[in-house]
């Protein structure tokens, strides 16, 4: 259960530690442990689906972010984010949390990239990134991120794959989702053999994925965005050339249209 109190001189805290701290006269609702699951389920699952699989030559990332305006440019209030040259992040929820998360993110990887002279593993990564989210759930003057994120890397243990939760938690996987239609896309996910994907197919079935849990009935257009990293990209973390995203595009609304058909 939330807990109201107010504070009329609450600690002074840089923005950087974590979520933005409440102002003086601010109502505090303290989360426990076990709300934070619920708090940060909710913000994400009335946001986007995001996916991300780990194939056998690499990683891909995809999601499906909602066009608010007809007057927004294509690309603007990006949820795909390169936080090292080797690593990408995708968010779900709130988009400026996640924004605060790709920062420290970034940060991490080129701090342990000064101090030991070698790019960050995705594991280290993941498990620093983690942290970070779970100290935001520990004390009384922070909010909780109202985000989760999944990160995909290519690192000497080649292709790695992590979703990090708003508590903290974080899993290793061969494939994850988050956002509105993440158990229609889990479902979707393991029906695919993802060992004997290639990242150039692994596109393709993303965006089939995306297309499907989209409902046209009651949801905004949506733009879709995909990212990779794999021994096509180089093992970079970088946007699905244009050409390969039309081609990923044009499969997923043919598939739908021939389900729609039947």
């Amino acid at each position: 259960m939330a807990v109201s109190s107010r504070s009329s001189t609450p600690p002074r805290l840089s923005t950087t530690a974590g979520s933005i701290p409440l102002a003086s006269q601010s109502v505090l609702f303290h989360l426990l442990p076990f709300d934070v699951r619920s708090y940060g389920d909710a913000l994400i699952s009335v946001n986007r689906t995001v996916v991300g699989i780990k194939c056998k030559d690499g990683i891909v990332l995809g999601v499906e972010k909602l066009v608010t305006s007809k007057m927004m440019l294509e690309g603007s209030n990006r949820r795909i984010h390169s936080v090292h040259r080797h690593s990408g992040l995708a968010v779900a929820g709130l988009a400026a949390d996640g924004r605060q998360i790709v920062s420290r993110a970034k940060s991490e990887a080129a701090s342990y990239e000064k101090v030991y002279g070698e790019a960050i593993s995705v594991k280290e990564l993941a498990d620093r990134v983690a942290s970070y989210v779970h100290l935001c759930t520990l004390y009384w003057w922070l909010r909780p991120f109202g985000c989760g994120v999944i990160l995909g890397g290519y690192d000497r243990d080649g292709p790695q794959l992590y979703m990090i939760e708003p508590s903290g938690v974080s899993y290793k996987y061969f494939g994850a989702a988050l956002g509105k239609g993440r158990q229609a896309a889990k479902t979707e996910i393991e029906k695919l053999k993802l060992s004997e994907l290639t990242c150039r197919e692994g596109i393709v079935e993303v965006a089939k994925i995306i297309y499907g849990v989209h409902d046209e009935a009651k949801d905004k257009a949506f733009e879709l965005e995909l990212s990779w990293v794999c021994d096509e990209s180089n093992r970079q973390h970088q946007k699905v050339p244009n050409d390969l995203l039309e081609q990923a595009k044009a499969a997923a609304q043919a598939a739908l249209e021939e389900m729609d058909a039947d």
